[in-house]
């Protein structure tokens, strides 16, 4: 029996996730499908109780990150912490369905990838859902401390606060650029709103991990490695690769001894190609 998943939000026309949790099924030599389909708030609960058993995942992009916490009782400690569950999955047709988030595990091992393994101060762009994964994903790095920008003040006080409940000293700011002396810069913006931090004043060695994937590079990160050439650069594709490797092994059961890592993101990135 064809064994099903999917990306879900609106608009999803955009996503590249069918391309990478295809590109896994082949490796993995699963009979598996997976598509994108336009789904609204309002459409969610129903969908996801319409679903048979042959529906063992789905991967939920904007705007679902936040209501699948209302609409799937067994929701991870991290997820409800921050409020926002990317994932949802079952390992078997007769399990109940379980939400997740691995846009944390994303966002930590695109960073990790590219030598940043210890944050002493990192200062994150943006409010939203991702901002609050990347506040965890520092966490996970041992940063210290924290300063969240965004243009309501509220907005970037809340998740300062989420920071101090993940064990970091955090601040607020609003969204005009400043210098930086700090060693992770983290923007959860669209390119066009991070684009005037391309000339702020910073040191050579800050690394940089820019979500916005479309189109590559962003005037940001294009910036960043022109002025700062030994600066690590991560992109929003990097993270998007990392958190649907974590997807793929919770939607399939697959024993992590029968999971080779490196094989699955080599096909996955050059399905991205």
């Amino acid at each position: 029996m064809i064994q099903r998943a999917a990306v879900l939000g609106s608009p999803i026309e955009h996503s590249l996730s069918p391309a990478l949790h295809r590109a896994a099924y082949v490796v993995l030599d699963l009979d598996w499908e997976y598509r994108a389909i336009e789904c609204t708030i309002e459409q969610f609960p129903g969908f996801l109780d319409g679903l048979d058993e042959t529906w063992r995942g789905l991967s939920l992009t904007m705007p679902l990150k936040e209501v699948v916490l209302d609409v799937v009782p067994n929701t991870s400690e991290l997820a409800r912490s921050l409020n926002s569950a990317n994932t949802v999955y079952r390992a078997a047709p007769d399990e109940p369905w379980q939400a997740t988030n691995t846009d944390v595990y994303g966002i930590e091992q695109a960073l990790r990838e590219v030598g940043v393994h210890d944050v002493r101060s990192a200062h994150v762009l943006g409010a939203g859902a991702t901002a609050r994964s990347a506040v965890a994903a520092l966490a996970l790095l041992q940063a210290g401390e924290v300063v969240i920008h965004a243009r309501r003040p509220e907005a970037a006080q809340d998740v300062a606060a989420l920071a101090r409940d993940f064990g970091l000293k955090a601040s607020s700011a609003d969204l005009m650029p400043i210098d930086l002396d700090c060693d992770v810069l983290v923007s959860t913006l669209p390119a066009d709103a991070a684009a005037p931090w391309t000339g702020v004043q910073a040191t050579p060695t800050i690394a940089l991990l820019d979500a916005s994937y479309h189109p590559w590079p962003t005037p940001l990160a294009r910036a960043w490695s022109r002025d700062r050439p030994s600066a690590p650069v991560a992109s929003g594709r990097d993270m998007l690769v990392w958190q649907a490797l974590a997807q793929v092994r919770l939607m399939t059961g697959i024993d992590i001894d029968d999971f080779d890592d490196a094989v699955v993101l080599k096909a996955m990135r050059a399905a991205l190609a």
